[in-house]
Order: structure tokens, then C-alpha cells, then sequence
């Protein structure tokens, strides 16, 4: 009998231009049912929802200001939409404001908008923890 390894980088999904295209056409529809992604997309799109920081950051650093609040709104939303999109302090809410602050885009009301559409306590500033 083997023993296989597992090598959690293996199963870590790929940030590709394409995927980030359909978010961005996702977030263009935000008014559609599940913003128009196939109950199928939405599933294969799960664990990029919690991608690590530095990946939404270096994918942030491409797209214009808009774009980005776009996503914003996008995994905003997203996690009342699609259960599998519930990211906690792992959400790319987090990194995306704080590519826009870098920025020095950030529009202050999208900080009210975020709280008035989230069950996440954790946005959009992130754990506390996390920022010590």
C-alpha cells in the first residue's frame, strides 16, 4: 500500500486573464440572476473568492480603478449570493479596497455601500489581527 502526498499549492486555482475577464463581465451584471454566471461558474470561481492577498493585489495592479471597484461590489455581494463564495477575512473585498487606497482612489461612500450589503464583519478592512 502508498501513501500519497497531498501539496495544497497543487490545488490552489490559477488567477488567469480569462477567469478575470468573467469576473469582470460578472460584475458588469450585477442586476442578472447570480450575475449571469452558470450555477457551474460560480462553483469553479469558489476558491479564487479566497485566493490570497497577494495574488488579488498583483491582479488589481492591471485594471483600472473602476474595474477594480467593480469586483469590488462583485464578491460583495457575491457571498449572499453563492454559499461557496463565503470567504470570511480571506476575501478579496479586502486586498481590492486596499489596492484602491493605495491608489488614493478609494470613493468613501463604497465603504458604506460595502456594509449595507454584507453579512461580513470582516469587511472591508479585513481582521484586525491581520492588520497589527
Amino acid at each position: 500500500m502508498s501513501v500519497e502526498t497531498f501539496d495544497p499549492d497543487s490545488a490552489k486555482p490559477t488567477m488567469t486573464e480569462e477567469i478575470l475577464a468573467r469576473l469582470l463581465g460578472a460584475a458588469g451584471n450585477r442586476g442578472a440572476e447570480r450575475f449571469g454566471l452558470t450555477p457551474e461558474e460560480a462553483d469553479r470561481m469558489a476558491p479564487l473568492v479566497r485566493q490570497d492577498a497577494v495574488d488579488w493585489q498583483a491582479a488589481a495592479g492591471n485594471l483600472s480603478d473602476e474595474d477594480v471597484v467593480s469586483l469590488i461590489r462583485l464578491f460583495t455581494l457575491g457571498e449572499s449570493v453563492f454559499p461557496s463564495w463565503e470567504s470570511g477575512a480571506k476575501s478579496p473585498v479586502i486586498p481590492l479596497v486596499a489596492e484602491l487606497k493605495r491608489r488614493g482612489a478609494f470613493p468613501p461612500e463604497l465603504t458604506r455601500w460595502i456594509k449595507a450589503n454584507t453579512g461580513n464583519r470582516f469587511l472591508p478592512y479585513g481582521s484586525l489581527m491581520d492588520r497589527l
